[in-house]
Parts: C-alpha cells; sequence; structure tokens
C-alpha cells in the first residue's frame, strides 16, 4: 500500500468515526423508525420506545446487508450495490442517525466475513459509505425542515440522495485511483456512466419503502424483487461488457496467430496505448476505445494472404500494396458493428504518418484521429521491441524510444511521444529528449497549401441573406 493511500484511508476513517458520534449527540429523533407506527397511533416521535427503534434500525440493517452483500465490481475497479434504497429508507424514516449506523453495520459484505479483505480495506469501505451518508443526511434534513408533506419529504430524499450518491463516488473513487494507479477521472467517469442514473432511480423507491413501512413493516420486504432485478441488473451489464470484451481479444488473438511472431501482439498495444491515453488524460470513453481499437487495429490482416503475411524476404511493391490495404478492410469489417464506431478511426489510420507520408489516406498532424496517433506509437514500440521475421533481433527499450524520438514530427505526433516517455513501459529508460531544431518536412508545406485552398474555397461561396 502506498504511503498516500494510507494516510487517505487513516483520514476517512478518523473523519467518518467522528461524525458518526457528532451526529448521534446532536440528533436524536428517531421516532420514524417504530415498527408498525402509523399516523393514527399517538406516539411521540422524539420520545419512542427505545426496543421499537432497535427493532426497526435492525429491520433496515438487515435488509441493507442482503441488499449489499453481494455489490457488483465495475470495469474501473470501484463496488455498486443496491444497498442504497434502504440506507435512504432509513435516512428519510430516522434522520442521520439511523442512516449512520445502517449505512455503517448493514453494507457488510460476504467476502468481508469470509476474510477475503484485508482489515484495512474492511475500514475504508465502510467508512467510504458512512461519511457520505451523514452528509447526504444533513443536507436531507436541511431540505425537510420538519415538514410532514410528502412531496416535501420527497424531494428533501432526492437531495440528500443526490448528495449521497456524489460524495459516496468521488471518495470511492479516490480509493480506487491511489490503489490501481489510474486517473480519479477515469475511475469517476468511467464506473459513473455505467451505474449512475439507474442508482439514483432508486431514490423514489426509497422513499416509497420509507411510506409502506409506517403503515405496515413487513410490507416494505415486497420491495426485495425490485431491488434483486436492480442487483441483476448491473451484473449482467457487466457480464455482457466483459463477454463483448473477450470476443474481441478472442478475434484479435486468432489474427496475431496466423503470425508466431506477432503473438499478443494487439494486446500488448492495447496495453501500451490505454497507458499513453492516461498520461495524456483523453476521457474515459476515448480510453475505452483506445482498448478496443487497440485489439482491433490489425483485425484487416485477416484478408492479407499468408504469402505476404508470412514472408521473411523484402515485400514486393504489389505485396507491399496488398499489406498497405489491411487498416482499410479492417475498418470495413468492423463498420457493421455500430457498438465499435468509436474504434473506426483508430483502426483506418493507426498507419497514418504526421508528415503526410502514411496510408491509407495521406492525412497530416491533427488531420490524424488523436486515438489514432496514439496507437501509432503504442503499434510502432511494440513492433520494434518484438521479434519480426525481417529482424530476429528486438531492439532495447532504449533503442526503441530513440527511434520514437528520431522520427518524433516526421512519423510520430511529438506530443504523443512525450506522453510515452512518461509511462512505465521506458521507466528508467535513457531519454534522448526531443530533437534540438525541428527538421524541414516537406509535405507540410502541400498541407498548409491544402489548407489554403480549403480556405479559400469558403471565403468565395456565396452568403445567404434572410
Amino acid at each position: 500500500m502506498s504511503r498516500s493511500l494510507k494516510l487517505y484511508i487513516t483520514g476517512l476513517v478518523s473523519l467518518s468515526a467522528i461524525a458518526l458520534l457528532l451526529t448521534s449527540f446532536v440528533y436524536s429523533g428517531t421516532g420514524g423508525l417504530v415498527l408498525g407506527m402509523r399516523p393514527e397511533i399517538s406516539i411521540d416521535p422524539k420520545h419512542p420506545s427505545e426496543l421499537n427503534v432497535v427493532l426497526g434500525l435492525l429491520f433496515w440493517t438487515l435488509i441493507t446487508f442482503f441488499a449489499g452483500a453481494l455489490p457488483v465490481r465495475m470495469p474501473r475497479g470501484t463496488m455498486v450495490s443496491v444497498a442504497l434504497a434502504p440506507i435512504l429508507a432509513a435516512m428519510t424514516l430516522g434522520g442521520p442517525v439511523a442512516a449512520g449506523w445502517v449505512a455503517l453495520v448493514g453494507t457488510t459484505e460476504i467476502r468481508e466475513l469470509r476474510g477475503r479483505i484485508p482489515w484495512y480495506g474492511t475500514a475504508s469501505n465502510h467508512a467510504g459509505i458512512l461519511l457520505p451518508t451523514l452528509l447526504g443526511s444533513l443536507v436531507c434534513e436541511f431540505v425537510r425542515a420538519d415538514s410532514s408533506d410528502h412531496p416535501r419529504i420527497l424531494i428533501a430524499t432526492m437531495t440528500g440522495a443526490t448528495a449521497q450518491f456524489f460524495l459516496n463516488l468521488a471518495v470511492a473513487s479516490l480509493v480506487v485511483s491511489l490503489r490501481t494507479n489510474q486517473s480519479f477521472r477515469v475511475v469517476v467517469t468511467g464506473d459513473a456512466r455505467g451505474f449512475g442514473a439507474n442508482l439514483l432511480a432508486l431514490t423514489p423507491l426509497a422513499w416509497l419503502m420509507s411510506l409502506i413501512y409506517q403503515v405496515a413493516w413487513w410490507a416494505a420486504l415486497l420491495f426485495a424483487l425490485p431491488l434483486y432485478t436492480t442487483r441483476v441488473a448491473y451484473n449482467q451489464f457487466i457480464e455482457m461488457r466483459e463477454m463483448f470484451t473477450q470476443t474481441i481479444g478472442a478475434l484479435a488473438g486468432a489474427v496475431d496467430k496466423r503470425d508466431p511472431y506477432t503473438s499478443k501482439h494487439s494486446h500488448r498495444v492495447k496495453q501500451i496505448a490505454v497507458d499513453i491515453g492516461r498520461e495524456m488524460r483523453v476521457t474515459e470513453p476515448e480510453l475505452e476505445a483506445l482498448e478496443w481499437g487497440g485489439l482491433l487495429h490489425d483485425v484487416g490482416k485477416i484478408g492479407v494472404p499468408d504469402s505476404v503475411l508470412l514472408k521473411q524476404e523484402r515485400l514486393t511493391r504489389e505485396e507491399r500494396m496488398i499489406m498497405n490495404a489491411h487498416p482499410v478492410l479492417g475498418a470495413e469489417i468492423i463498420a457493421p458493428v455500430t457498438k465499435l464506431a468509436p474504434e473506426l478511426p483508430i483502426i483506418r489510420h493507426h498507419h497514418e504518418w504526421y508528415n503526410g507520408s502514411g496510408y491509407p489516406d495521406r492525412l497530416l498532424g491533427d488531420e490524424i484521429p488523436k486515438l489514432a496517433r496514439i496507437l501509432h506509437v503504442a503499434d510502432a514500440f511494440e513492433a520494434m521491441t518484438a521479434q519480426r521475421p525481417y529482424r530476429m533481433t528486438p531492439l532495447t527499450a532504449e533503442q526503441a524510444l530513440g527511434e520514437l524520438r528520431k522520427f518524433a514530427g516526421i512519423q510520430f505526433d511529438p506530443v504523443v511521444v512525450d506522453a510515452f516517455v512518461r509511462t512505465t513501459w521506458v521507466e528508467g529508460v535513457s531519454d534522448p529528449g526531443r530533437m534540438p531544431e525541428p527538421r524541414a518536412i516537406p509535405l507540410i508545406a502541400q498541407a498548409a497549401n491544402r489548407m489554403t485552398q480549403a480556405t479559400g474555397r469558403s471565403e468565395s461561396a456565396p452568403v445567404e441573406r434572410a
């Protein structure tokens, strides 16, 4: 465990414990938790039976336990469960104190009971849900302002739930970020977009649970079915994504295995490209596109004959043209898969050169999609450091990095090369740095002329007037 993670967990657990103690002393109204409390029963909410309050707390704690005992792990590492609904119901009924204790005890997971999580991980998990729940409950209390009006209670519950959700997401994402060295932004946006809206949709359900509980406590158990189906939906979402990724990986592996020298090539390219993307702080959808685009970037080689693909001698001009057609063929193969639309530019343009002399479309500089420029660097480094029929002795990481620096501005985007240098792939490797002076690139003039002509056409176009 890193020192920063230790300090973060220590501070989080300490702050959560202090917040729970202070809240327990300041707030005492838990009358809404009394089992079977109905409006016509004259029970003072501020002085309910202690036994009934304890039974109410136990009831919501058990529901929370069963709802959150088997959380679903999201792609970036955060854990999601439907325990939010009973916690919010307890918050609506009993305020911050009830919500805090239900969140603290009820969020115990099966893997914790089986000893699969170290003690500090358990402490971090419980503190990560306790502190946001207390703060969300305070927001709910402020909006509610002791009102018994149902619409206002619903608004207060939704406001408190929103605060609790985003605080919990931030706390959990920061733990994952520190533990896995992923960007905090990537973890937050990557996992939240998969479950955020659905999880917040549990808030009206929690409000209904609290209403039903006050009429007939046992009837609140009927909400176990929608909670279970929601949990199943989360799990199926992850399973479908994993199956999709595994299918793509299997397809990439089948392409790589046609050539014994490129075994696992696509998987390594994907890993390098993702690491570069994280250094460049690309968005979560772009990071996902790099993952799948990295796996599929050579899928067009399916259409390249073995006589060309496996040839150990220098390719002829005709053979080179056949080989150079694989990015276009790959894009054509993937085009019918609408889910992979963001990956098409990566697949088609990952062999474009920064100076415009690449293929298939001779794009130049920023005309080349950013993710394709990233993949080009990853692909080149992996190829240089692996054995190939035309080069049986791979380059060392230092030699390969020297080549990337040498051809930055010609073949590679210098900014992408700079980002690659910051990854662990060349950690400890001597970096020659950027070239001291920019070199003349003849095709830049061609691009300038092309852009000038485009601007001229735009300016000469007729202007419509209303």
